[in-house]
């Protein structure tokens, strides 16, 4: 284990955190480790290297088996979020950091034997950072700057964090996440917009509504099999109809797929 980088010792539980308890000490944010752990700060390794400024830098573990990240200053947004989300500025410049993010971890090793939270997908073009929401996302002055969380990243392709991004900064929702939901046909317009910010390829503009779908039901089936196995704050987005909202967003997306899809093209 590392020595803390800093010499503070008063910790701030810091708000969000929906799966894991999170504290603030001085400048670092510090969480729980799992096997994923060595693969992720090696992933945030190389994105450094690389130059990318979009996400904490990881500085080991702490004495007590916590992972250290740097503190990134700003707001993370949680439902219901802060009007400043739902501008197109926003949608925009969300969807070039995360195409900036996912070529920053092109040429990536990981470890020989890296864990992932997630198995691995075929096609393995990027390493997906698989929870991009404005939850895991800093905002300063209103515009987005860095993603967080990065324990359930993994080697994946990129439309498999274009649609769960899309879906959650869009929204593509038919209930809203503690406001309004947006109308269908701005829905359309707003996927398009972030598409075209992405850089998106046409074959996967193509597959995209079937992989928000996919992505949707994933959740649902996430939740209720860690709840199943123990896992109490599993059991609490259970208790609270998480997987219903995920399925019934689901079922939203399939039928307004020719809408949704035709404002991609």
């Amino acid at each position: 284990m590392l020595p803390d980088p800093t010499g503070s010792t008063t910790e701030e539980i810091l708000a969000g955190g929906g799966v894991n308890v999170v504290v603030r000490v001085g400048d670092t944010v510090r969480r729980p480790a799992g096997p994923w752990t060595p693969a992720v700060h090696a992933l945030l390794g190389h994105l450094t290297a690389r130059g990318f400024t979009g996400a904490p830098r990881a500085h080991g573990l702490d004495g007590q088996g916590r992972e250290i990240l740097d503190f990134v200053p700003g707001t993370a947004a949680c439902d219901p979020v802060p009007p400043y989300v739902r501008d197109d500025a926003t949608l925009r410049a969300v969807a070039g950091l995360l195409r900036a993010y996912h070529d920053a971890t092109t040429g990536f090793t990981p470890p020989g034997d890296a864990a992932w939270y997630f198995p691995p997908r075929q096609p393995a073009e990027v390493v997906c950072h698989a929870d991009i929401a404005p939850y895991n996302c800093v905002f300063r002055d209103g515009a987005p700057v860095a993603f967080i969380d990065f324990d359930t990243a993994h080697p994946g392709p990129r439309l498999w964090d274009v649609a769960y991004a899309a879906y959650r900064f869009v929204p593509l929702t038919a209930q809203g996440h503690g406001e309004a939901p947006t109308p269908v046909p701005e829905q359309a317009r707003r996927l398009g917009l972030f598409c075209d910010a992405y850089g998106l390829a046409a074959a996967d503009r193509a597959a995209l509504t079937d992989v928000v779908g996919e992505r949707l039901h994933g959740m649902a089936r996430l939740i209720r099999e860690k709840a199943a196995a123990g896992d109490a704050a599993f059991a609490a987005h259970l208790a609270g109809g998480h997987d219903a909202l995920y399925l019934a967003d689901a079922a939203h997306v399939a039928r307004h797929a020719l809408v949704l899809q035709e404002a991609v093209r």
